[in-house]
């Protein structure tokens, strides 16, 4: 197949979005199809165009055998609603002269419009109507609802015109795909047939990410002992997760030198985060930027505990990618989530972490110290075992493959290997089920 991608973030992003559409790419291309694909310089999460891309404009590069058209954009220093408003149509805009060239070229099988942002989906949508492709809106965050839910953007008219442009699109795709059946669901509500939508989940590389000892982890670069009780956070800095309750728990064990609080990450929120922990006086709150991949394992391996927070109003709207990395790590996650929202039900039915309430700093509180108390080795246990069964890339990928075939028409010169299925939320699907 020819296959056209178009998204905001790419490799070689380390976590989030960009992660999984390079890593897509990547893996088709190595299954035997052309991949091309319309992006960003990268910036994300630092939001800081990477040293190799400053004062780049338009050009082409090829990763992993990918053709890779890099387009300028915007990108604030510091990140508000309004601005990032602006830096998402700045890509859009950017992004024309690309499309123009690629109406006029040979046509693709299948495009994969990537969002959030929703609004990257009208060029897309004019160039399979044009070109009589499909397209596909592969949707890892649903960024509209979000913004209303937490308040991000309170002009009631803005926001209804925003949903009604995100419904023209969904409506008019030939597929939508998402990361979670919460997030199914939740798209099926806004009028989407739900014959065209289906669950594409992210993944993880096994083989790349699995459980490492003490011994074998950071700590000692961290300047921790195998004794410290260690509490962590890696992952995005950004609005969706409400991590200032870490700073509130931490004044709780600030007299209990063996407990310490480590955020890995970068992000919108992450000077916020740093002021608050400063003007509390706290020393048992450590910052690091992020790791790079391949001590991912090795960073994972410190903690005794690993926090997923999401504020309430975003459970379902989203799904943290940081938690399928602790699962294949055999960690123990404290996910804080609602009864009924597909996070809390993925954690407890499977029985593979703590789940405590949303937005509440007592709960959380609460729920560290009682896991500190316990053995955790039967939940670690159920997490990999978790990951391997349901996460694994390969299986994943492959039958994305598949769905891709059958949407373009096309029968593949070789047989897909599709032997398994695969578990979202709590329900356990087939490929025929979820693909047929």
């Amino acid at each position: 197949m020819r296959i056209l991608i178009y998204g905001i973030n790419y490799a070689p992003d380390l976590t989030g979005i960009g992660k999984y559409t390079g890593e897509m790419a990547s893996w088709l291309v190595k299954s035997g199809h052309t991949v091309h694909a319309i992006t960003a310089m990268p910036y994300y999460p630092q939001w800081q165009i990477k040293e190799a891309y400053k004062g780049k404009w338009w050009h082409k590069e090829y990763m992993d055998g990918v053709k890779v058209y890099r387009c300028p954009l915007y990108v604030p220093q510091k990140v508000s609603s309004l601005k990032r408003i602006i830096h998402e149509f700045s890509f859009v805009l950017s992004t024309v002269p690309v499309w123009l060239r690629m109406f006029f070229s040979r046509k693709y099988d299948v495009v994969i419009s990537v969002a959030p942002p929703f609004h990257l989906g009208f060029l897309p949508l004019i160039y399979s109507n044009l070109k009589r492709t499909k397209l596909i809106t592969h949707i890892q965050d649903l960024q509209v609802d979000v913004a209303k839910q937490l308040g991000m953007i309170k002009n009631s008219k803005f926001l209804n015109l925003m949903l009604a442009l995100e419904k023209f699109i969904l409506k008019r795709s030939t597929s939508v795909s998402t990361i979670s059946r919460g997030m199914k669901t939740k798209i099926e509500s806004k009028g989407i047939d739900s014959s065209k939508c289906v669950i594409f989940p992210n993944w993880v590389d096994e083989k790349i990410v699995f459980p490492v000892g003490k011994n074998g982890s950071l700590r000692k670069e961290f300047g921790f002992t195998n004794e410290d009780k260690v509490i962590l956070y890696s992952g995005n800095l950004g609005e969706k997760q409400g991590l200032e309750n870490i700073i509130e728990v931490a004044k709780n064990f600030s007299e209990e030198t063996n407990v310490k609080f480590v955020i890995i990450g970068n992000g919108g929120c992450e000077d916020k985060l740093k002021l608050a922990a400063n003007n509390a006086g706290l020393n048992n709150i450590y910052f690091h930027g992020l790791l790079p991949y391949e001590k991912l394992s090795a960073s994972l391996a410190m903690a005794d505990l690993h926090l997923v927070l999401q504020k309430k109003h975003a459970e379902d709207l989203v799904m943290p990618s940081k938690l399928i990395s602790i699962l294949a790590a055999g960690g123990c996650p404290l996910v804080t989530a609602s009864p009924g929202s597909s996070l809390h039900d993925l954690i407890s039915k499977n029985d593979m972490g703590i789940v405590v309430d949303p937005d509440d700093a007592v709960a959380l509180n609460e729920g560290i110290r009682s896991a500190l108390k316990k053995n955790l080795e039967s939940l670690r246990h159920n997490a990999r075992s978790y990951a391997k069964k349901f996460l694994a890339k390969e299986q994943i990928l492959k039958n994305w493959e598949l769905k891709l075939f059958r949407l373009a028409g096309i029968t593949p010169l070789r047989k897909p290997e599709i032997t398994f299925s695969f578990r979202t939320d709590t329900h356990t699907l087939t490929d025929q089920q979820e693909y047929a």
